[in-house]
């Protein structure tokens, strides 16, 4: 009860406090400006932004090199394989063989502005397997016969070449428009290995041809047609100016071998060992034969199919050796004539200074080249090459070959289109 009188006498002495806390106020409040300045403690650094970045100038020379460089690369193993056991070939006959050729292909296309460089390496290497009789032979090198008078034979499997041959084609040339430029074409095919007389004849004295021995080194100077159709790529090389070359470094090869003998009564026989493989060059003393002239060469190269599954190529090549002729002594133009000149010739010893010459023909080489694809690895190829060279021989050469076997290629890149 106590506190509630005391609450009641605390109430009028607020009330009357009230008009005192009225009267408290703020004075107003005179803000003078000043000035107030800021310290950057912070220092500023020149950047340059041109900075050298080592991964992205060895990104962009590779992107360069991509660009101006165009590398084909082609490999195969070709051949084919008969067999047959002794009672099938008592019955029907047949022969067991075997047949295997190494094919390899390079092509190298470098372009930087209006100049461009084409190299290319092509190379063949065919042996084939057979089963040979020949005849036995004692040890002095008699052939052996038995007691009934038949020749006593021995079978055995040769292996002997069957292609040989390898190209190389360096073409610089200068762009003077989008079809046209001017430059030169280096070719220059000889073989790998020896080349012997037949597959039961492969001994020196049959020995016709190996490296270098025959050797040709084609030169020409001129301008060249590129097709802009794709599906016409056709290439004209036309050289006013030309060089022909054969070579036959080997003197074994080149020269006529014979050989001497003394019967019992003193007479000298000679016997020919081999003829003379001289290639078109004439003078024993020389391993080499230049002539100057005018070339043409055509080329053509297209693939078909979206898949690529044919590609057709061909080069018809044309040599004329009309600098050469006009200065060629002893020339006789009608061929009877130069028969008869030939053998009176012989008949005076054979002084290769006084030879009668026929005109120089034009060469002519031929190659086609069919290859079919039935997957990406195995495919079959197709080739037939035409040689004309009547320094060599009267009549056209040619050759043929099938196979099917593996090929693999490489292309850094899509084929450029000129």
């Amino acid at each position: 009860m106590k506190y509630f009188y005391l609450l009641f006498g605390l109430i009028p002495a607020l009330l009357a406090g009230n008009p005192a806390f009225a009267q408290i106020s703020i004075d107003e409040v005179d803000a003078k400006e000043d000035k107030v300045t800021f310290q950057d403690k912070l220092k500023s650094t020149s950047v340059d932004v041109d900075y050298f970045s080592l991964a992205r100038y060895k990104a962009e020379r590779a992107a360069i090199r991509k660009e101006r460089n165009y590398l084909e690369f082609s490999g195969g193993i070709q051949g084919s394989l008969t067999s047959y056991n002794d009672p099938w070939i008592s019955v029907s006959g047949g022969d067991n063989s075997i047949a295997l050729t190494a094919v390899f292909g390079l092509r190298h296309l470098f372009t930087k502005n209006l100049f461009t460089l084409e190299t290319k390496f092509n190379a063949k290497l065919g042996y084939n397997r057979m089963k040979v009789e020949t005849q036995r032979l004692d040890a002095d090198g008699n052939p052996m016969v038995d007691d009934s008078g038949n020749k006593i034979m021995d079978s055995e499997g040769i292996w002997f070449k069957n292609q040989d041959e390898f190209v190389i084609s360096v073409a610089p040339s200068f762009k003077m428009s989008d079809n046209w430029s001017y430059g030169s074409i280096l070719n220059f095919r000889s073989q790998f290995v020896n080349g012997y007389k037949s597959r039961t004849e492969q001994k020196k004295e049959h020995l016709k041809s190996k490296f270098m021995t025959p050797g040709y080194l084609d030169i020409s100077l001129g301008i060249t047609y590129k097709s802009p159709k794709p599906k016409f790529p056709i290439v004209i090389n036309l050289s006013p100016i030309a060089l022909n070359a054969t070579f036959a470094e080997n003197d074994w090869i080149r020269r006529r071998q014979v050989e001497e003998r003394v019967d019992s009564e003193g007479k000298k026989t000679v016997t020919e060992i081999k003829p003379a493989y001289n290639y078109g060059i004439e003078d024993p003393d020389k391993t080499s034969k230049y002539e100057g002239g005018s070339s043409i060469q055509i080329d053509f190269d297209r693939t078909f199919g979206k898949t690529g599954f044919l590609r057709y190529r061909t080069t018809l090549y044309s040599f004329y050796g009309w600098i050469t002729d006009i200065g060629q002594k002893n020339k006789i133009s009608d061929y009877s004539e130069y028969r008869i000149a030939y053998d009176d010739w012989v008949e005076k010893g054979s002084d290769i200074k006084t030879k009668p010459r026929l005109p120089i023909h034009p060469i002519v080489r031929w190659e086609n080249t069919i290859d079919i694809k039935a997957t990406k690895y195995l495919s079959t190829s197709l080739s037939f090459q035409l040689y004309y060279n009547r320094a060599q021989n009267l009549d056209v050469q040619t050759r043929t070959l099938l196979s099917v076997g593996l090929t693999y290629t490489f292309k850094n890149k899509e084929k450029p289109q000129k």
